[in-house]
């Protein structure tokens, strides 16, 4: 798998950012775009200082939530609650994966904008705005719960293989997003998801889905970087050796961004509705 620092294991500055992230984004937890970042010295505190501005104002969180509400999905048939009792999913799970798929498709276009923002930055861009105010916008509440994500690792070899059949590569790592390693806990619900799935990776419709999302954000990136303050004291730019790699990163995550928000879309879609409350609200 590609190289992440677990939330678990951040400290000083980069625990911090993870914090920021998770607020402003409003999901429980920080992408596997931040994640590798960290990995590499130097790298997630530079883009942050860069790009924080952006997501303080909510300008990049708005304008990826308004391109991906305009989506319009394929649909995959509805899944019965009997099924997923079948399956282990219990009342509880069932709500923990719904709020998997609302994350997902809450962050993963977040996450084209900050590459777009990034790629420019690599180019050797440099934002140009005024001094940010005060906006007073406020990010919208977390979603969750979201269950642990599982180690491919440590499944079973049965289960591992489902998983990878919804991977990908990264140069030459394999690179399973989270969404899948999340919904892994319900081997029987993620085996379903696979078989239903698997098809529309490679259909014509879905794509043309995947490609309007990327082009839709694509054409707002100039405006959000334009509005970004002119860089003061920021870290050091990392070294250009690492350039290629984060690059090849970034065009990994264009490729599952939008498979995060286009499939989340549809299998949160196929669930139940929820059921009502007891006492009827």
């Amino acid at each position: 798998m590609l190289a992440e620092l677990p939330e678990r294991e951040a400290a000083g500055e980069i625990a911090v950012i993870y914090d920021e992230i998770r607020r402003l984004c409003g999901v429980p937890y920080v992408s596997s775009i931040q994640r590798h970042l960290a990995t590499r010295p130097g790298w997630l505190p530079w883009v942050w200082s860069a790009l924080r501005p952006a997501f303080e104002s909510g300008r990049a969180q708005t304008t990826a939530w308004r391109v991906a509400e305009a989506l319009q999905p394929p649909s995959l048939a509805p899944v019965s609650r009997e099924a997923l009792r079948v399956w282990g999913v219990d009342a509880v799970a069932e709500a923990s994966i719904a709020a998997v798929c609302a994350s997902f498709i809450r962050v993963s276009p977040i996450n084209l904008v900050l590459a777009g923002m990034l790629r420019r930055l690599l180019a050797g861009e440099r934002p140009r705005g005024p001094r940010a105010g005060a906006t007073g916008w406020m990010p919208p509440a977390p979603l969750g719960p979201l269950p642990a994500m599982r180690d491919a690792a440590a499944l079973p070899p049965a289960e591992r293989a489902v998983l990878a059949s919804l991977g990908t590569t990264m140069g030459d790592e394999p690179f399973v997003p989270g969404l899948y390693r999340l919904l892994a806990g319900w081997p029987g619900f993620l085996a379903h998801v696979a078989t239903v799935l698997r098809p529309y990776f490679d259909d014509a419709a879905t794509q043309a889905a995947f490609c309007r999302l990327v082009d839709a954000i694509d054409a707002e990136v100039p405006r959000v970087f334009a509005a970004l303050p002119a860089l003061r004291a920021i870290p050091a730019v990392p070294p250009r050796d690492e350039f290629p790699g984060v690059i090849a990163a970034l065009d990994t995550y264009r490729v599952t961004s939008p498979q995060m928000v286009v499939f989340g879309l549809m299998i949160r879609r196929a669930l139940p509705a929820p059921s009502p409350s007891a006492d009827g609200r």
